[in-house]
């Protein structure tokens, strides 16, 4: 929680950043996360590994032969909004779209970070993939990020994004 409220409090004044903060903790997606509802984790989970699936197969079963699960990054992701593992304008401009579209993007911008370094990541282990995706170069930039971004789809035969919660 640290990591969001630094971000609020070095972009708004310190009574808009309390109130942001305050609705950003009354997001489904946000609660369950500081909640630690693991069942409803896991459903986010179970659903970010469908769209894994189908976005990025190989590297879907590349994480598999390693059981690397999505609670290994995910949670921290999701947890700090991106705002630990991303550069900060990068984290900022992730929020911007958050805010504006809601908790799909911040699972569609996993896979984009997870689509922008699958060749990379194809060539790692278990412990190279985990260190990788807890900090994340800091040369990404927002054109390359974004544009991986948009080439996630977030719908498939069976289900839907907004079918999580």
């Amino acid at each position: 929680m640290s990591f969001i409220a630094a971000v609020l409090i070095l972009n708004l004044e310190e009574a808009d950043a309390f109130i942001a903060f305050a609705n950003l903790l009354n997001k489904p997606c946000q609660l369950a996360f500081f909640r630690v509802d693991h069942s409803m984790m896991l459903k986010y989970f179970a659903a970010f590994e469908v769209f894994f699936e189908e976005n990025l197969p190989k590297l879907f079963l590349h994480f598999k032969s390693y059981s690397l699960t999505p609670d290994i990054y995910l949670i921290d992701w999701i947890f700090t909004l991106y705002s630990k593992s991303l550069p900060l304008d990068l984290a900022c401009r992730v929020w911007d779209v958050f805010c504006r579209d809601g908790e799909e993007f911040l699972f569609r911008t996993g896979l984009g970070i997870l689509r922008l370094y699958e060749d990379i990541l194809l060539q790692m282990d278990f412990i190279h993939i985990a260190q990788f995706l807890t900090k994340l170069p800091e040369d990404i930039t927002s054109e390359k990020l974004f544009s991986c971004i948009a080439a996630i789809q977030m719908q498939n035969s069976n289900k839907k994004w907004a079918q999580v919660s």
